[in-house]
């Protein structure tokens, strides 16, 4: 019997980890190829793998609990008919050397007259949330974070090599960091040092325990929770946020909506809602401005030829999830409102694959739903801006009319656009806020769908 190593697979865009949630199968187990063996969730979305191959499994390499980088092993099967045992997977030493470089770059020794006194280092590596809370828990500041040499991919610190860190600190043994992997103190200018890293490290280390009292409810948040906010608190570090607003007349869609949202739950078996009509103007005024419609890496700027719209979706869990609805410049009004609805609904029941929630270019959020009329919403990175539409509400409104301007009701609705100021301007964000508001009011109340 020949074995082979079953890989944590890439589930998405700019997912690098997952979380093993649970084992389908046991050590001895036969496995049918494509058989579903382990549940795995990512920052993304919770999802079964299949096996690769038919066979027996062999040995679980990676327990419940664990967080492991795309890429990594986790498990062996045992196959039947191969010619030989794979080798084990290992790092060329060209990649090694590579990678041993590249810990050295980040890695900022201040002397004074020769002798090594501090380390710091441009630490741009990625924390998931369980490597951040055994560090807290363990009392190891993000100084020596940075300092741990890290076996997962991009070198990241994972959960076996923090634990490990801690067990030979506690030991008074020598610990395995960056600078056990140099003969010499490597020297960095210190206006190489990342300001945002600094700002972190300070956070972590001084964030006041929090106080309360009279009677509370302390809850734990779950793994999307926990997600979220790390998601959220990046994007603020990362993109300053600047948002516009303006006030739209959507009398036409919503006398057009009332007129046609029978007939058509009759004909398609779903409703209707406002939804379509937001993306299809966001997707319109998107290649009016393709700017918009880009992402920032260092210091370039990459515009976006396909237009994918992300849209916020609320879980019953009060969760969030953003589905995205790809090429929805090439979808008309009616394909665009089966792609919601089917999105929507997914999403509620947590059956939406990976590749369904990557490859956003842009994202709205529907804040009226709530009864919210306007909002500063927060940037899905790497985009670099985001709409939110407010609740529509009956309003006095002045009518310019051929013969005199006229008072009378309309519906309005406020939209709220945030953007990356670092490459869209207030011209940039309020010219397309102000497009999208153009094509909504223009919206045709005898239009057929």
């Amino acid at each position: 019997m020949a074995s082979v190593e079953l890989i944590m697979p890439k589930m998405g865009e700019s997912v690098m980890e997952g979380t093993i949630l649970k084992w389908l199968k046991k050590v001895g187990d036969p496995i049918e190829q494509d058989e579903p063996i382990l549940e795995v969730a990512t920052d993304k979305v919770d999802t079964e793998i299949p096996s690769t191959h038919a066979g027996v499994l062999l040995q679980i390499l990676a327990q419940e609990g664990e967080v492991v980088a795309i890429g990594k092993a986790i498990a062996v099967i045992g196959t039947e008919g191969a010619a030989s045992n794979p080798a084990p997977t290992q790092v060329p030493v060209l990649e090694a050397v590579s990678q041993i470089e590249q810990i050295i770059s980040q890695v900022s020794t201040l002397t004074t007259n020769g002798a090594s006194k501090a380390t710091q280092t441009t630490d741009n590596r990625f924390y998931s949330p369980l490597v951040l809370n055994i560090a807290k828990e363990e009392g190891i500041s993000m100084a020596e974070l940075a300092s741990i040499a890290g076996t997962g991919q991009e070198n990241r610190v994972t959960k076996k090599d923090i634990l490990a860190f801690v067990q030979l600190k506690k030991a008074g043994q020598p610990t395995k960091t960056i600078e056990t992997l140099v003969e010499k103190p490597i020297s960095i200018p210190q206006v190489l040092v990342n300001q945002a890293v600094e700002e972190k490290v300070a956070e972590f280390i001084s964030t006041p325990a929090v106080s309360f009292s009279g009677a509370a409810d302390i809850i734990e948040m779950d793994r999307m929770r926990k997600m979220i906010a790390q998601r959220m608190v990046e994007s603020k570090r990362i993109s300053p946020h600047v948002t516009t607003f303006v006030e739209v007349d959507v009398t036409n869609i919503v006398l057009w909506r009332n007129k046609i949202k029978d007939q058509f739950k009759k004909r398609e078996g779903e409703n209707i809602t406002f939804t379509p009509v937001f993306i299809e103007a966001i997707a319109k005024a998107l290649r009016d401005f393709p700017m918009v419609n880009s992402s920032v890496e260092g210091d370039k700027i990459i515009v976006k030829k396909d237009i994918n719209v992300g849209m916020a979706a609320a879980l019953p869990s009060g969760n969030l999830i953003v589905p995205v609805i790809k090429n929805a410049d090439q979808l008309n009004l009616l394909g665009l409102t089966k792609k919601v609805n089917d999105l929507a609904n997914r999403a509620r029941a947590n059956k939406l694959n990976p590749d369904e929630l990557s490859g956003g270019t842009y994202s709205m959020s529907n804040i009226g739903s709530f009864g919210n009329e306007m909002g500063t919403p927060i940037i899905m990175q790497p985009q670099v801006a985001i709409l939110a539409f407010g609740a529509i509400k009956k309003k006095p409104a002045v009518i310019e009319t051929p013969t005199g301007d006229l008072i009378g009701i309309r519906h309005l609705m406020f939209i709220s656009h945030s953007y990356d100021h670092r490459i869209v301007d207030g011209a940039l964000g309020g010219m397309f806020a102000r497009r999208v508001a153009d094509y909504l009011e223009a919206f045709d109340v005898n239009r057929e769908i």
